[in-house]
């Protein structure tokens, strides 16, 4: 893969200005230290260019379409602040678009994270990891996936993901892989803690796939 990790590609209208305090990270934050020591969100020199990878977001319940999402090129911390996440209040996959708040910018992924949500308004949270291992056996574990044409964090991954919502069969698993982005791999849910079970069942999956491989 040549495309440069962690490159916001959107049009980004953002104010730099601190989260409301009435804003819970709590769990939020619980879930993205969990994926931290994963190691499906983090930074590694010696990979994707030493640049950060994965991200986790978190639908508020707002009229309107908004999440708190975690920065741009947080990974190599551990634990974040709330200053490592942000507001997007309004988000146009169509117009490749977000607007938002916060002391950070968001993810180069928010755009992908706003199709889904769009999707449907019970889907409560995104997770977006690097995961070789589900990534390498998307077909062996029979999962949807957008095309390896598609890069990330465009309107056109947002048309792929919409089409994926079309003819997916969701009540098999939650979780996506994005061919086009090296080790791409998306879960969501209703809840933060069911995107992520979600995802560490695909993990574990994935690992007996190939134990078994090594066996024979």
């Amino acid at each position: 893969m040549s495309e440069t990790e962690g490159v916001i590609k959107y049009q980004l209208h953002h104010s730099n200005a601190g989260l409301s305090s009435a804003i819970d990270l709590s769990e939020l934050n619980a879930w993205r230290t969990v994926m931290f020591k994963l190691n499906l969100i983090g930074q590694n020199l010696q990979r994707y260019d030493g640049y950060g990878f994965g991200n986790i977001s978190q639908r508020l319940e707002t009229k309107d379409l908004q999440f708190i999402i975690s920065g741009t090129q947080t990974g190599d911390l551990a634990v974040l602040g709330r200053d490592n996440y942000c507001l997007v209040t309004k988000a146009n996959p169509q117009e490749n678009s977000i607007f938002s708040t916060g002391e950070t910018k968001p993810s180069s992924e928010a755009l992908t994270h706003a199709s889904v949500y769009l999707q449907n308004p019970q889907i409560q949270a995104v997770i977006h990891v690097h995961c070789p291992e589900i990534w390498q056996n998307t077909h062996n574990l029979n999962l949807a996936h957008t095309a390896a044409d598609i890069p990330y964090g465009t309107p056109e991954m947002a048309n792929a993901v919409t089409q994926l919502f079309k003819t997916a069969d969701w009540q098999q698993t939650a979780v996506f892989t994005m061919l086009g982005h090296e080790d791409g791999v998306v879960a969501f849910g209703n809840s933060l803690s069911q995107a992520a079970c979600v995802l560490i069942t695909q993990l574990s999956l994935a690992l007996a796939i190939e134990q078994a491989q090594l066996c024979l």
